[in-house]
């Protein structure tokens, strides 16, 4: 009966922390409105067909160096899709200071303070919905952010943004949040990316992953250069597309987090 008590207790606490999902679309408050959000924006994210994404788990800016090594990677790329941002205070400077166009889905919050996952891009995007699933253990939410950017083609870049459940023995939630963007994907008629730290570092959970992508005829970016994390020798970030031509991909090391970032150039179809 304890036991019991303690378990509901816990629950009830992390759900608050957890609250809904929501986006985050404008760089000025309230941050957090709505599960989704959209924009009249019409400019293309790509230039004159070409198109560079990045993607890294940033580790909730716990390393010293994250700073230059993300500003690099906004430099030379259109759209960084971030894992485990933590929107701080010195992060939310960080952000202001740059003016980049900002969308995250948060997955919870702690001491107020919103992690998830987040989009950085030249142009800002037509429309953003987030999505949580929570972790069977330890019960805190994982966020997915589904956005779509206008192109120069006249088409839309459907992106997806997710941070893999990671304490799932059964995998009936990790496949679930994989779920949750097939209708997104299935229906839409432009260029897709879906990209992130799926953490997949067991068979069972790379099978799931690929099961999908073949379904929804997404393609994984092969590296040149693959310093991607690994764990039990599977690599735990990924990139799939549909609808463009992959020019390049590699994974280069860095110290600014325990994952290394993906980076890749795409022309338009």
């Amino acid at each position: 009966m304890l036991l019991s008590g303690l378990l509901l207790a816990y629950n009830s606490i992390i759900s608050n922390f957890n609250g809904e999902p929501e986006v985050m679309m404008s760089e000025q408050p309230p941050f957090f409105v709505s599960q989704c959000s959209s924009s009249s924006n019409s400019v293309a994210i790509d230039r004159n067909g070409m198109l560079n994404i990045a993607v890294w788990n940033i580790y909730k800016q716990k390393k010293v160096d994250w700073q230059p090594v993300l500003t690099n990677l906004t430099k030379h790329n259109d759209l960084v899709l971030l894992q485990e941002a933590k929107l701080n205070r010195t992060f939310k400077q960080y952000l202001e200071d740059n003016q980049f166009h900002v969308l995250m889905a948060k997955g919870f919050k702690l001491m107020n303070v919103p992690m998830g996952v987040m989009n950085l891009s030249t142009e800002p995007a037509n429309e953003a919905c987030a999505y949580q699933t929570t972790e069977p253990l330890i019960r805190f939410a994982k966020s997915t952010l589904v956005s779509r950017y206008p192109l120069s083609s006249g088409e839309q870049l459907l992106v997806i943004n997710l941070h893999g459940v990671n304490f799932d023995v059964r995998l009936t939630s990790f496949e679930a949040q994989f779920k949750q963007i097939l209708h997104k994907v299935t229906i839409h008629r432009g260029p897709v990316i879906l990209a992130g730290d799926f953490n997949t570092w067991r068979d069972g959970r790379l099978d799931i992953v690929k099961q999908l992508a073949h379904g929804l005829r997404l393609e994984e970016a092969q590296y040149k250069v693959d310093f991607r994390k690994r764990v039990f020798g599977l690599p735990l970030d990924h990139l799939y597309y549909r609808g463009l031509t992959l020019i390049d991909a590699n994974s280069d090391k860095t110290t600014a987090s325990d994952h290394n970032p993906i980076q890749t150039q795409f022309k338009l179809k």
